[in-house]
Formats: structure tokens, sequence, C-alpha cells
């Protein structure tokens, strides 16, 4: 969806904006306006973008109700009530001014690092801003490498929307979104790094820091270091060896799987960044599982960390499986 550029107006579009900036537009024009505005706004305008294009207050007082249908104080809705999560999240950013950004929880659900939700939209600009049930405003002052568009919707950049988040959310919502970037290729010439010094005592960096740390190092390792962890767990807690790096047939398809029992039909995949951690190995994991399941195989994914953190629940959780297989 296009952002918010004008370099694909029509003549026609341009003679309506070059009137309404004279204060001439007639009625014609100040509709084909609005459309052409709503057309890539996601359905809504604000009043202050009308009057920096010449439209009068009587113009737009005028079509209240009729043409525009407020959501916030000075941002409406173009010809019909809008309900969409995007048009909800621009509407937000309009009715903080021209230099909002959308930010925090709501920036990471635009970028898919997290599930959307209807609720509130999280606004960050230079201002202060008052905050009110839809509209949760934050004040900071962003440099241009710190903001994008996407979707036609000003936002925070991906490492700057995970530099927020660390000032919010739990550590385990940081984690989840920084495992989503890693799984999705989400890059930016400004690196999460980059930032952490750029703002060296922010609220947040000293957790956000220990996960990076964190991350960099299950990165590193490799399918032995898992193998060397996990076979002394199985030993300690008396449970079967299974085999290692052997095949399974499925629907005419061969897979590798890292630990297979055969007989319990228990399959577990020892997951790290340096072999699962690619957008693509995420698609292709995720296919084999499905399609392992529809041939009645169990599959169990345990993380580096895990493995170096909740032994006792593993060894747990595969003493059930394996009885039960």
């Amino acid at each position: 969806m296009a952002d918010a550029s004008t370099a694909d107006r029509s003549f026609k579009d341009e003679h309506c904006v070059d009137h309404a900036i004279r204060g001439k537009c007639s009625a014609r024009e100040v509709d084909l306006l609005l459309v052409e505005l709503a057309s890539r706004q996601h359905g809504v305008v604000a009043r202050w973008q009308l009057l920096a294009k010449g439209v009068g207050r009587g113009a737009i007082d005028d079509r209240m109700g009729r043409r525009l249908h407020p959501i916030h104080h000075g941002v409406y809705a173009v010809g019909y009530p809008v309900s969409g999560i995007e048009s909800r999240w621009l509407a937000a950013v309009l009715a903080a001014g021209p230099d909002a950004v959308l930010s925090h929880r709501s920036a990471a659900q635009l970028w898919g690092l997290a599930s959307r939700s209807s609720h509130w939209s999280e606004v960050t600009r230079p201002t202060y801003f008052r905050s009110h049930p839809l509209i949760r405003a934050h004040r900071s002052l962003l440099p241009a490498d710190e903001r994008t568009v996407v979707e036609g919707i000003p936002v925070t950049t991906v490492p700057r929307t995970v530099l927020d988040l660390a000032a919010v959310g739990s550590r385990r919502q940081v984690e989840r979104v920084l495992n989503e970037v890693e799984v999705r290729g989400l890059t930016d010439r400004l690196s999460i790094p980059d930032l952490l010094a750029r703002y060296p005592r922010r609220r947040g960096t000293a957790a956000l820091r220990d996960l990076l740390c964190e991350g960099a190092e299950a990165g590193g390792v490799t399918r032995n270091d898992f193998e060397e962890s996990f076979v002394p767990l199985l030993d300690s807690n008396g449970l079967p060896r299974p085999q290692f790096n052997a095949d399974v047939s499925v629907a005419g398809r061969f897979f590798s799987v890292d630990c297979l029992w055969r007989r319990e039909r228990l399959i577990v995949e020892l997951d790290g960044l340096a072999t699962h951690g690619t957008r693509q190995a995420f698609e292709n994991d995720r296919e084999r599982d499905r399609l392992l399941m529809v041939d009645g195989w169990r599959v169990m994914r345990i993380t580096w960390r895990q493995l170096c953190n909740k032994q006792v629940s593993i060894a747990s959780d595969l003493r059930k499986a394996l009885t039960r297989g």
C-alpha cells in the first residue's frame, strides 16, 4: 500500500489541491480531495490535513455526519465509519499530529511481531499528548533513522520498536519479539546494538542486552553441542537413548530428525538458531511437523536455553511422552 507520498496523483487531483491551497476549492473538488486522501490513508483523514490544503472550516463542518464520521477529535472516516485495525492505527497517529508515529505494542503488531489486538493504539510524538481510552501516548523525539512507513502508516522501525517494548514489556514478551525478528529475517540499517549505544541508560536496556547476549550464545551452538548435553540428561534420569540423526519416511518423503524413538513414535528436535533460525527453516520445520503429526508421530522441540535451564521439567515431560508411546 502506498505511503503519504503524493507523487502518483493524477492531474485532476493536483488541480484540486492547487485550488484548495488558494482557498478556491469547489464542493466537488473538496469531495475529490477527500476521496484521494482516504484512498491512501485507510479511509481516514485529519482536520489539520484538510486545513493545510486550504479546505475551509465551513466545508469540513458541512460534511460532518454525512461525508465525515468522527473517530477521534479532528480525525474522521470518509464516507462511512471504519472498523479495520489499520484504520484505527492511522487514525490514532493522525490524532497525535503530523510528527507522530505508531509505536510500542501497536508497532510490534503492525510489523507482525505480536498478535494483533483491537484495543487501544500506542503512538509517540515529540511533544506532550494526552492519552485517552483509545490512544496511549508516549513522548520522544525520534530521529529519521528510527521511523519509517509501513502499509501507509508512520511507525517506528523494527529496532526502535524492540527498544520501546523493552521499556514497557516483560522479559518474556521481549524475548518472543526478538525471536520473531530473527525468524522473519527483519533487518534494518540501524541495529538494536546501535540503539543500545545511542540510549545506554534507557529503561529496559539492561534486560535487552542480556537477551541479545543469550541469543548470540545460542546462535553459535552446534548439533554436537546439543547431543553432548542431551545424552547426560537422558542417562542421569534413566531414560532410553534415541537414534540420533535418523531418517523417517512420511508420505513418500524422507526427513532427517535429531532424536528418534521409533517404537514410541516420538521425535525430539534440538532447536538452535544456527540450524532453525532462518525464515525458510521456520517454514520447512512447520510443514514437516504437520506431515509427521498426520502420520502419527509426536514432535517435541527443545531449545538450547531450555536444555541448559529446565532439565528437570524436560526429563519429566520426556518420561511421560515415552510412557504414553
